[in-house]
C-alpha cells in the first residue's frame, strides 16, 4: 500500500550472508503495478555515478544500491562474478520487498549483470523495461576488447578522468563530483574494483554458455528496451594522446592501439544495436557528446530513456 511518508534515503538490507546498502529516492508508487527504476552501475563503480540521472527523475521512485564491497555495503563471501552479483541483486530486491515492476537502468558491465539477472529470475511481471547505457553483452570482449594489453600499455599511468574529459564535461554538482572522486580513491573501493576486475573477463564466457541469444523468442519479449551508445573512440583518443605524450608503449603497441581507436565506434555500434534483439520493441540513441560514461556527461539521455519506457508502457495498458 502506498504511503505518503518519505522513504529513508538509505538502508542496509540483509541478504542472508551480509548487508547491502539500498538508496531510495522519489515518491511512493501510485499502485503495486506502477513501474519503479532500479539503477545498476558498471565495473568498479558505486551508485554515486548515477547522481545526475537521479536528479532528473524526481517524479518516479528510484532505487540504487552499492554492490558488495562498495561504500556502505559489506564484503560478500562470494567472488564478484556477474552471476553472483545477479544472485545478490535478486536477494536484495526480495528482502527489501521491492514488488513493483522494474525499469532496469544498467551501464557498461551492468548489461551482463542484467542478463544474468533475467537468466536467474525469468522475464516475469517483475520486469517492466530496460535502459542500456553503453552496456556490455556476451560478445563485447570478442568484438571490442578494451582490456587488450597493447591498448592498456599505452594508457597506463595516466589520469583517465582528465584524459577522457570527464572532469570538465560531467554534469554532476560540485558536491556530487567531489563525493564521486573521494569514493573512487578509497582503499575499500579500489580493493573491490580489483576483485571485480579479476572476475570481469570470465563472466562473459559464463554468460555465453547460457546461450540466451539462441532462444527463438526475444529474451524480453515485447517489453520496451532503450539502447544508448557512447562514442568509445572519444575516450580512447584522449587517453592515447596523453599516453603517447608520456612515452607509453612501443611503436607496435601504439599501432595496435591506434587501429583499435579508429574502428572502435563502428564496432561498438554493431554491439549496441545487437541489444535491440532483446525485444520486439526497442529504440536506439547515439550520445553524440559522450564517451562510455553517458550517465555522467549526458544524464538527460538516460532520463529520456526512462521516459520513453514509461510512454511505451502507457500505450500497452
Amino acid at each position: 500500500m502506498a504511503t505518503s511518508s518519505p522513504p529513508p534515503p538509505s538502508t542496509l538490507v540483509n541478504i542472508g550472508t551480509h548487508n547491502l546498502c539500498l538508496y531510495t529516492r522519489g515518491p511512493s508508487p501510485a499502485s503495486s503495478k506502477s513501474p519503479v527504476v532500479l539503477l545498476v552501475p558498471g565495473l568498479g563503480t558505486s551508485t554515486l555515478v548515477w547522481a545526475g540521472v537521479i536528479r532528473l527523475l524526481p517524479s518516479i521512485r528510484v532505487y540504487s544500491y552499492d554492490r558488495s564491497g562498495y561504500r556502505k555495503s559489506e564484503q560478500s563471501p562470494l567472488p564478484p562474478t556477474a552471476e553472483n552479483i545477479a544472485l545478490e541483486l535478486s536477494l536484495l530486491i526480495k528482502n527489501a520487498h521491492i514488488e513493483n515492476p522494474l525499469i532496469l537502468v544498467v551501464a557498461s558491465w551492468g548489461g551482463v549483470i542484467a542478463r544474468e539477472f533475467i537468466a536467474r529470475t525469468g522475464n516475469g511481471p517483475h520486469i517492466a523495461g530496460l535502459v542500456l547505457v553503453d552496456a556490455n553483452h556476451e560478445r563485447t570482449l570478442q568484438v571490442l576488447d578494451w582490456t587488450n594489453t597493447d591498448l592498456r600499455a599505452v594508457f597506463t599511468g595516466i589520469d583517465s578522468l582528465d584524459a577522457m574529459g570527464l572532469r570538465s564535461e560531467h554534469k554532476l554538482t560540485p558536491q556530487e563530483w567531489q563525493a564521486y572522486e573521494i569514493d573512487e580513491a578509497t582503499e575499500k573501493h579500489q580493493l573491490q574494483e580489483a576483485k571485480e576486475g579479476e572476475e570481469y573477463p570470465p563472466s562473459f564466457e559464463t554468460l555465453r554458455r547460457k546461450n540466451l541469444r539462441a532462444r527463438e523468442q526475444p529474451l524480453f519479449g515485447d517489453k520496451p528496451v532503450f539502447v544508448i551508445m557512447g562514442l568509445t573512440a572519444r575516450d580512447w583518443e584522449g587517453q592515447y594522446r596523453v599516453g603517447v605524450e608520456k612515452g607509453n608503449g612501443t611503436e607496435e603497441q601504439r599501432r595496435v592501439a591506434r587501429e583499435m581507436i579508429d574502428t572502435a565506434n563502428d564496432k561498438n555500434e554493431i554491439l549496441q544495436k545487437e541489444h535491440l534483439a532483446l525485444s520486439t520493441r526497442g529504440k536506439f540513441v547515439l550520445a553524440k557528446k559522450s564517451g562510455h560514461f553517458v550517465q555522467l556527461t549526458e544524464p538527460e539521455i538516460v532520463a529520456d530513456g526512462v521516459g520513453w519506457i514509461l510512454q511505451e508502457l502507457s500505450h500497452s495498458t
